[in-house]
């Protein structure tokens, strides 16, 4: 399988490991073997929106032209949409799981601050084909009015939320969640303790800081520092620091007794341009190791999320385009893809920043230009990998 940087990032063993762990193991010979499904499934993602054959062929371009297909012919399309309902979307969700870690290294000072690496989580929705399976799982805007109230005018398609938490300084995707539409982004977002550690910060918008996910987010051990929303919380100081910062207690609002309350620190500023007063509230209480100053400046960093999610849904997926399977499970299927796309894309942008002489920082790098070189590099001689192994 020529699957070029792909393959670098996802080896072959790598990959029968994922797909034996979710036990899609073909038990006997088949033209599409599951390891071939999945990475056909990966070439989907890099080659967006290119249709089945026309992804099949590039993806195994390297092994025709130096005569490695021997008598393995070319499925029909048919054939293909079984193989990948064969396969799932689970072992591409293993190994996601399996491989994708942070990628700075700790002497990569334009990824940390004050020790700290820079984390961030956020929610984006993404267009899926518009069939009635699609809709009863996922749903769209304004397709499940409240019980008395007006309906929304209904979304052109189905959307799915993917929820994630990404690396500031590399824009790589370390964790997601996917949901339906209407589930909301701080519920699903609750799940991606399991990936947050000691030593990371993470950021998040106004919508985030309850006090459940909250609770849950730092038992994990990360600090956190997220933007209030106007006056959700009353947030009366338990003390004033030196720097204008203070300590406050936050409170469930089904904590009526108030018994169960989180102490937090409270930064308060104001932009010179705009005017606009904001408020952030911090797990980092020490005033005198972490600046209320230098907080209210780093929470722009918060930012890059957005710019992540920018470079998957409108350039690798393309601008406009809907994910074109018509069964949830192809979705699911076609989303992880996607995210493993993205993963190997800024694996090789970092090598390459790396590879600068002085140690160049990835936000520097162009991603349409990394992927259109990754599309390049895939009709190349084949890595370690042969159809029918």
């Amino acid at each position: 399988m020529s699957v070029g940087l792909l393959a670098r990032v996802y080896p072959a063993g790598a990959v029968d490991r994922a797909v034996e762990a979710c036990g899609r193991r073909e038990r006997r010979s088949r033209v599409l073997p599951a390891r071939l499904v999945l990475y056909f499934v990966l070439g989907l993602a890099l080659f967006s929106p290119d249709p089945y054959l026309e992804v099949m062929r590039k993806t195994t371009f390297g092994l025709r032209q130096v005569g490695l297909l021997g008598t393995w012919r070319e499925p029909s399309k048919p054939s293909i949409s079984l193989a990948r309902r064969r396969l799932g979307w689970e072992p591409l969700r293993e190994l996601f799981a399996r491989t994708v870690v942070p990628l700075a290294e700790p002497s990569d000072a334009w990824a940390f601050w004050r020790g700290l690496r820079l984390m961030a989580v956020d929610g984006t929705c993404v267009d899926i084909a518009d069939t009635p399976a699609n809709d009863e799982v996922f749903g769209r805007h304004g397709g499940r009015p409240k019980p008395g109230k007006r309906p929304y005018k209904r979304a052109a398609f189905p959307q799915a939320r993917v929820v994630g938490l990404v690396e500031c300084g590399t824009h790589a995707i370390v964790d997601a969640e996917v949901t339906e539409y209407h589930t909301h982004e701080t519920t699903a977002g609750r799940e991606l303790a399991r990936s947050m550690r000691p030593g990371m910060l993470v950021l998040a918008d106004r919508g985030y800081p309850g006090v459940e996910l909250w609770r849950g987010w730092a038992t994990s051990g990360a600090e956190l520092l997220m933007r209030l929303a106007g006056s959700r919380y009353s947030l009366v100081p338990d003390e004033v620091l030196a720097d204008g910062s203070w300590l406050t207690t936050i409170y469930g609002h089904t904590d009526r007794r108030r018994e169960h309350g989180i102490q937090v620190r409270a930064v308060r500023y104001q932009l010179e341009a705009a005017g606009e007063e904001y408020t952030l509230l911090t797990t980092l209480t020490d005033h005198e190791q972490y600046p209320g100053s230098e907080l209210a400046a780093l929470y722009t960093e918060r930012w890059e999320i957005e710019s992540t999610f920018k470079e998957l849904k409108a350039q690798q997926i393309g601008a406009g385009q809907v994910l074109a399977s018509k069964t949830p499970d192809g979705i699911l299927q076609q989303i992880w893809g996607h995210l493993l796309v993205h993963y190997a894309l800024r694996v090789h942008m970092l090598q390459a920043a790396r590879a600068n002489t002085e140690n160049l920082d990835p936000d520097r790098l162009s991603f349409m230009t990394c992927l259109r070189a990754a599309r390049r590099i895939t009709m190349m001689p084949p890595a370690d990998f042969f159809p029918s192994a």
